[in-house]
């Protein structure tokens, strides 16, 4: 399957150490050589890279590593074709606006009886469930909410109980953002790591480099990173529950859903949409 990689920071920030190693795995340490994507959300905006080609011998990755874009939310993927065909069309994330927000998505997995979820307002321009997925998911957001909810909670909870049905369908891990929160679903594999004063030394798993993030970073700043498997082998990582959404934002957990419950523990400083 593929593999997904996401951070969330309270300060922009570049994610040259964490994609160093993630580009890796695609073709190289791992078999995922079927595309890659990334997409930054930046002052405002949402710049986006993908390429059809295996990341580990990607001239554009290589420029994501040399060239460090700062932002406060990324999604990244790395793609093993499972349905559709390998090509751009069919290369995550993908996006579209919904209140005047672009919303990136990316998908681990695959899903059975996709070609049932009726759409509505978004259709897919590639032929892959994932895409298929994400304009359903998205169009049942709008549907019930045509306007921003002014409680967010309500938003966060009927977003868990759409990837609940689509985790139903087979293996849904998700990554997806507006540039506001970043949303993890796990269905299978997702990890997670926060990373804050007092920061250390971090090794990557797949490639030959240590970085010091002392050196880097301010006693304030406070950085996520979400992921399919461990990118370090000198940390501790989390493993989330199959079921469970997570929604971040500035780096910390906004809120928690799990599956065997519908409480949600919501951070005391949460922010309306």
């Amino acid at each position: 399957m593929c593999e997904l990689l996401g951070m969330s920071a309270n300060v922009p920030t570049d994610i040259c150490f964490s994609f160093t190693g993630f580009l890796r795995r695609g073709g190289e340490t791992g078999p995922h050589g079927d595309g890659w994507g990334i997409a930054f959300y930046e002052q405002g905006g949402y710049r986006e890279f993908r390429d059809p080609h295996p990341s580990a011998d990607s001239p554009i990755a290589r420029l994501i590593c040399e060239y460090p874009i700062k932002s406060n939310i990324v999604i990244s993927h790395i793609r093993q074709a499972n349905v559709g065909n390998v090509g751009l069309a069919n290369t995550h994330p993908f996006s579209r606006e919904m209140w005047g927000r672009q919303w990136g998505y990316a998908h681990n997995g695959q899903l059975q009886g996709w070609q049932t979820l009726e759409l509505s307002f978004y259709r897919p321009i590639g032929r892959t469930d994932s895409e298929h997925a994400f304009c359903w998911l998205l169009g049942e957001l709008r549907k019930r909410f045509p306007q921003p909810p002014e409680d967010p909670g309500a938003l966060w909870e009927t977003l868990h109980g759409l990837c609940e049905r689509l985790r139903a369908l087979g293996v849904f891990n998700l990554l997806l953002s507006d540039g506001h929160y970043l949303y993890c679903f796990c269905s299978t594999k997702l990890v997670h790591i926060t990373r804050r004063a007092p920061f250390g030394k971090a090794r990557l798993r797949d490639a030959d480099l240590i970085v010091d993030f002392v050196e880097h970073t301010t006693s304030n700043d406070i950085v996520s990173v979400i992921a399919t498997e461990a990118l370090t082998d000198n940390e501790e990582w989390t493993r989330m529950s199959p079921g469970e959404l997570l929604v971040w934002r500035h780096g910390e957990i906004s809120a928690r859903y799990g599956h065997d419950t519908v409480a949600s523990e919501v951070a005391s400083s949460m922010h309306k949409l």
